[in-house]
C-alpha cells in the first residue's frame, strides 16, 4: 500500500499504519518559514524550479521536501524582507522549520538548506 509518495509513520500490525504524503511535509515546512518574521515569501522566479514543479500537483511554490529512510531533508527558496539579516532569519527558518516537521510527524529532519531568492524592496509613495 505503500507508494513513491507516501511514506510509513507508524506501523501497528493489530490496527494498521499510519501514512504521510511528501506533500504533507511540504506543507509543514512552509508554514513554519512563512511564521518566521522577516520572509517576504517562498519562491524564486527560477525557470530549473518552474520546470522541477510541472508534474507535481499541490506543490508548494519555492518548498520541497524529501524523505528517505524516516529522515526529511528540506530545501526552501526565501525572499527576505528588505532590512532583515539574511544569516539570522535563515536560521530561524532552519530551527522553525526542524522543529515543525519533528514534533508533528516524528520524523527525523537531517537538512534544511535556504537559498535567497531575492529580496522584497519597499514600495516607495
Amino acid at each position: 500500500m505503500e507508494d513513491k509518495n507516501t511514506h510509513v509513520l507508524q506501523d501497528n500490525g493489530s490496527i494498521g499504519a499510519v501514512q504521510i504524503a511528501d506533500d504533507v511535509v511540504t506543507m509543514i515546512a512552509a508554514l513554519a518559514a512563512k511564521e518566521v518574521e522577516g520572509v517576504a515569501a517562498l519562491g524564486s522566479n527560477s525557470a530549473g524550479e518552474i520546470i522541477s514543479m510541472v508534474g507535481r500537483k499541490n506543490s508548494i511554490k519555492g518548498v520541497k521536501a524529501e524523505i528517505l529512510n524516516q529522515n526529511v531533508k528540506v530545501n526552501l527558496y526565501v525572499t527576505v524582507e528588505y532590512g532583515y539579516n539574511i544569516p539570522a532569519v535563515s536560521q530561524k527558518i532552519q530551527g522553525k522549520v526542524k522543529s515543525a516537521i519533528e514534533n508533528m510527524t516524528g520524523l527525523q529532519v537531517t537538512d534544511v538548506n535556504i537559498r535567497i531568492a531575492g529580496v522584497n524592496m519597499p514600495k516607495t509613495k
